[in-house]
């Protein structure tokens, strides 16, 4: 009997070991990356389009040049290449990773071939805008590339970063709810293993008239080895696998759209300039995206920033206060690591900035000051928006980074405990299983 359920609880032990070694894998290696692949894809959809807009800003008179702002005209170039060839990296890897799952395929195909059209659409504004007289028809097939990308381009990168992101928490809803069984399992396996054990050892005292068969004692110890290295490798694997997906993935998600949705709500900024004629329809989009990022009920540009410092500072006195909502509440919500919270509200505060030089953009709009709106707007000095900008965006990445460093450190450590506590427990109990042998056999020899 006792043999038996050794054999049990190393069959358990096992076959869990296993099956964690593969949920880590998949996680690792499938469900993160393409998560990320897809955040990463929303992100540089929008940072391309911002871009392209910049580029018919600062490229001053077409087919001239004339005016033309060198330094944003560069960056904006180089930052347009750089997102295009992370679109085209991104669709490659949630093509090959989306392979069996014939939504998320149909989803992959449906934004390549937008893309393609986006791409088209973009290279011809861009080179009408080299010939004389080709700003307008410019501002025409960037109109036309914008409204594909927010019809159909950033809606599908969306559906991708919510189905990837699906797999994963169902990945872990199966793994954590195996584990719960597995635990169970294991503890009354190793109960009556040792409960088994110790019958055995009053057994053998009666029988033979031996207070203790030192065998017999050894095996046991070496049966609550196994049964306590069994239980910390269940209980180490499923505290890992939260911090993997709910205290460090949902932040890394959460702040990974919030950084595609600033990129967009920039990019507002830069077709407000560019397109007159929308600008009603674009000050209102830069408006709801804020309200994404952080969600103020009621307020309108012109009471935004108040309300922000307000509740900011409600926020700051007491963390549950909830008198804002968004992006920024969900993480401030999910704050679990050593600085991450001042890393968060560094980035509200960076943001809070970046929210003030809106309004003096569109003052100067307001003013006829079209030139100075446009170098604040995408200029590079170190008192412009778009540095402020750049500051809000390094200070939302540092806060990414410590949620990703997290999500890393929880993977090698789940790993580390199949390493390690595995190999002790399973050779705790084949010790255990020769020791009976070993113990019980010259008590044996007596029948004979």
């Amino acid at each position: 009997m006792c043999l038996l359920l050794g054999a049990a609880l190393l069959a358990l032990l096992t076959v869990t070991a296993t099956g964690l070694s593969t949920t880590w894998d998949a996680i690792q290696h499938r469900d993160a990356p393409r998560t990320v692949a897809a955040t990463q894809l929303n992100l540089a959809l929008n940072d391309m389009d911002a871009q392209t807009a910049n580029i018919l800003l600062s490229s001053g008179d077409s087919g001239t040049g004339r005016g033309r702002l060198d330094e944003s005209y560069t960056n904006a170039n180089r930052i347009y290449k750089a997102a295009q060839g992370t679109i085209s990296s991104s669709l490659r890897t949630l093509g090959a990773a989306s392979e069996g799952d014939q939504a998320t395929e149909r989803t992959v195909v449906a934004l390549t071939d937008d893309f393609a059209q986006y791409q088209e659409l973009v290279g011809r504004a861009l080179e009408n805008d080299e010939h004389s007289g080709g700003k307008d028809p410019a501002r025409a097939d960037y109109r036309r590339a914008t409204d594909l990308l927010s019809a159909r381009l950033l809606p599908q990168a969306r559906t991708l970063v919510d189905a990837n992101n699906a797999v994963y928490e169902s990945e872990y809803e199966s793994a954590r709810s195996d584990l719960t069984t597995q635990l169970v399992a294991e503890a009354v396996l190793g109960v009556l293993l040792l409960a088994a054990l110790v019958v055995l050892q009053l057994h053998l005292a009666r029988r033979f008239g031996r207070i203790l068969n030192p065998a017999v004692l050894a095996a046991t110890l070496c049966a609550l080895v196994a049964v306590a290295c069994g239980g910390q490798l269940l209980s180490t694997s499923a505290d890992q696998l939260k911090i993997a997906r709910h205290d460090s993935f949902d932040s890394v998600v959460a702040l990974s759209r919030s950084k595609a949705i600033g990129y967009d709500a920039n990019a507002d900024e830069s077709r407000f300039l560019l397109d007159a004629t929308r600008r009603d329809a674009y000050e209102k989009s830069f408006l709801d995206k804020s309200q994404q990022l952080y969600g103020i009920a009621g307020a309108s540009l012109s009471t935004y920033d108040t309300r922000l410092a307000d509740t900011w500072a409600a926020y700051q006195h007491d963390h549950a206060d909830e008198r804002f909502s968004g992006e920024y509440r969900r993480e401030l919500d999910n704050i679990t690591f050593a600085g991450e919270r001042e890393a968060a509200e560094k980035t509200v505060e960076a943001y809070a900035v970046y929210q003030k030089d809106d309004r003096t953009f569109r003052q100067l709009i307001a003013e006829g000051r079209l030139q100075e709106a446009t170098v604040f707007c995408i200029g590079w000095a170190s008192d412009t928006s778009n540095a402020h900008f750049g500051q809000w965006m390094k200070a939302l990445d540092q806060v990414t980074a410590i949620n990703a460093a997290h999500h890393d450190r929880a993977i090698a450590t789940g790993r580390d405990a199949i390493g390690v506590q595995t190999p002790i427990a399973a050779g705790a109990l084949l010790l255990a299983g020769l020791l009976l042998v070993l113990g019980l056999r010259p008590r044996l020899a007596e029948f004979r």
